[in-house]
């Protein structure tokens, strides 16, 4: 068994662990159960991959992220540690093939949707895992009383029973006091033991401004933070519009959302990472996952609904150490619609009921059927279909997937695979018929090992790649080799869809527990609320965020907006009037307000304002037909 340091330096090149990491996994090793809070980017991976790697046996990794669990194991394949995952959206062959490969082959690490922990494939093989670690990312989805309840996550605890022997490390970047002590309760810890890194950012500036022009505000930020920076919207949309403004502003710029296709999506982060593109506007679909460390500037162009997503979303600037700014932009009236969201987000049963009725009509679903089977979901043809309202269509499903009557996949991320139908010999006969086809069916078999027994998950990106032709090009020739009988081609699909874990019932006969539910919205007026006292706090921005974790200890950063406002020292009249005389000479020839600012050498920005407001509610100073200051 090589030491955990030794492992560390071997596989990812590391000296020493970052702060908390070798705590976590020492206490794991020594059989305990553990509950970690690591801030966004703080090593969670190692956390487990190390202990996996130093015993024998395998780590089971629980997560609901589909896109992050295929990112890990493509990353620690290319250190040499094989990997593997099971989700929603493979067929049974390749699961199958999958955890014969983990059960008796030399795997460290398998990742797995909450959805295929009961299914009974999975059972089947379990026992066959010799388990080392029982690892449940984002945790804090096992709590209805969090920020992001996942009713599958509530499988882990059945899984749990299975593997009593077994330690379980659960992690999360946030959780208040109550849902860590539910988390620890939900996962059945023998003993609640739990390491929590601060949740300070010492390098991080938090401010937040009401402002009327959001776009003039971010391109001011913008140009007055250099390097790289992340923009939160709330709507796809939003992201194409902002992005484009920001374009024509000669700011490089681009948009990310989940709507995007896989190339498209991986091209964008790719070109953001290496700093080809400054600017990354986008929705919540960006950041898990990603470590880019020299991030400099985050801002949410629009409130999040909660200061859980706010402080991971935000914990993304920074990672280097470096001064960095989180900054959120609000109006009023959008501080209104939040106050007003808990009504919106969690429909009356009566409406749960209506959209419940529709999806199964649009789904043309028989009474009593459906149980563990999938179906294509398109929300945006299901809406329009049946005159619904989206926010109530789409809030009345997540109430009832956190109900347990289905899982709502925005994206299936089922791959493309290939499995040669025909033999080796007749492999040759088809080169003399159709020699053009020979260097794709080539390069397939030497890209992927076992192509002839199982169907393989390929990617027509790389085979693009390597044979220098365009993508489209390729899925083209598999199509047509594939018409040719010589091998099975199953395209991707990563459309939305809906997995049904119960039979479907007439809407007349719905059920919900409505004791939860009630509960359910309640957490979330909650964290509305202090999402709202948060934006108008006059404490410590650093401070509040840190005793919402409970962090009781916390003390004030002193580069928040807030903590800054109260350094400044009041004008006195010496000053008023010495700077009141530097205006008027400045101004002997009408300027715009930036010209004037930049003149006044040696004079504070924040006070020069203040005089000048001072000026111009007494009618000293005007402003002209073009925009410019001119003393009366």
């Amino acid at each position: 068994m090589h030491s955990i340091h030794d492992i560390l330096h071997e596989y990812w090149g590391y000296s020493e662990f970052r702060p908390l990491q070798q705590q976590i996994i020492e206490s794991v090793m020594a059989g305990k159960d553990t509950l970690a809070l690591l801030p966004t980017g703080g090593g969670k991976s190692l956390c487990y991959q190390v202990p996996a790697m130093s015993q024998e046996g395998i780590c089971i990794v629980v997560s609901p992220l589909i896109a992050l669990m295929k990112d890990q194991v493509e990353g620690l394949k290319q250190r040499g540690i094989l990997a593997a995952a099971i989700y929603s959206g493979q067929s049974r062959r390749q699961i199958v093939q999958t955890l014969k490969n983990v059960a008796y082959g030399p795997y460290k690490l398998l990742y797995v949707s909450p959805e295929r922990l009961e299914t009974d494939l999975f059972q089947e093989f379990l026992p066959a895992l010799n388990v080392n670690l029982l690892a449940v990312d984002e945790a804090h989805c096992i709590s209805q009383w969090g920020y992001d309840f996942r009713p599958a996550y509530l499988r882990i605890a059945q899984l749990r029973k299975q593997l009593r022997d077994v330690p379980l490390l659960a992690l999360t970047a946030s959780a208040t006091e109550g849902v860590q002590g539910d988390i620890c309760n939900q996962l059945g810890f023998k003993e609640s033991h739990i390491l929590r890194q601060s949740f300070e950012r010492k390098n991080i500036s938090y401010s937040a401004f009401a402002v009327d022009a959001k776009i003039n505000k971010l391109t001011q930020i913008l140009t007055k933070v250099p390097g790289t920076a992340i923009v939160y919207c709330k709507s796809r949309k939003r992201t194409v519009e902002i992005s484009d403004l920001l374009q024509l502003r000669g700011i490089s710029a681009q948009p990310y959302h989940a709507g995007l296709s896989n190339e498209e999506r991986a091209a964008r982060q790719e070109a953001w990472i290496q700093n080809k593109t400054r600017v990354m506007v986008c929705t919540n679909a960006f950041g898990m996952g990603i470590d880019k460390p020299d991030v400099r500037a985050v801002v949410h162009y629009d409130v999040p609904d909660c200061l859980e997503n706010y402080y991971q979303e935000a914990g993304r600037a920074g990672r280097d150490g470096n001064k960095s700014y989180a900054v959120l932009l609000y109006s009023e009236r959008e501080l209104q619609e939040l106050e007003a969201l808990p009504e919106k987000r969690y429909p009356s049963f009566t409406e749960i009921k209506a959209v419940f009725g529709a999806l199964v009509n649009f789904l043309q679903m028989p009474t009593y059927t459906g149980e563990d089977q999938a179906f294509d979901f398109r929300f945006d043809a299901f809406v329009k279909n049946f005159k619904l309202d989206s926010l109530t269509a789409l809030y009345a499903l997540k109430a009832l997937e956190s109900d347990g009557w289905f899982d709502f996949n925005e994206r299936s991320f089922a791959p493309a695979t290939v499995v040669f139908t025909a033999s080796r010999q007749l492999l040759h006969e088809f080169y003399e018929s159709y020699p053009k086809y020979e260097p794709l069916t080539t390069m397939l078999l030497r890209t992927y090992g076992g192509i002839f027994d199982f169907p393989a998950n390929i990617s027509e990106a790389l085979l693009a790649k390597l044979m220098r032709l365009k993508e489209e090009e390729i899925k083209q020739q598999l199509r047509e080799i594939a018409s040719l009988h010589i091998i099975q081609y199953t395209v991707a699909n990563d459309q939305p869809n809906i997995f049904w874990r119960k039979h479907r019932v007439p809407a007349a006969e719905l059920t919900m527990d409505h004791a939860a539910y009630r509960q359910r919205r309640e957490s979330f007026a909650a964290r509305v609320k202090k999402m709202l006292e948060y934006v108008h706090t006059k404490d410590c921005r650093s401070r509040f965020i840190n005793q919402y974790f409970g962090d009781a200890s916390a003390q004030n950063c002193g580069t928040c907006d807030v903590c800054l406002q109260r350094k400044k020292t009041p004008l006195t009249p010496a000053e008023f009037d010495a700077i009141s005389k530097h205006i008027q000479r400045q101004l002997q020839q009408p300027k715009m307000l930036s010209e004037l600012l930049d003149a006044m050498h040696g004079t504070p920005k924040d006070k020069a304002k203040e005089v000048l407001h001072f000026l111009q509610a007494e009618a000293i100073v005007s402003g002209d037909e073009s925009g410019k200051l001119k003393w009366k």
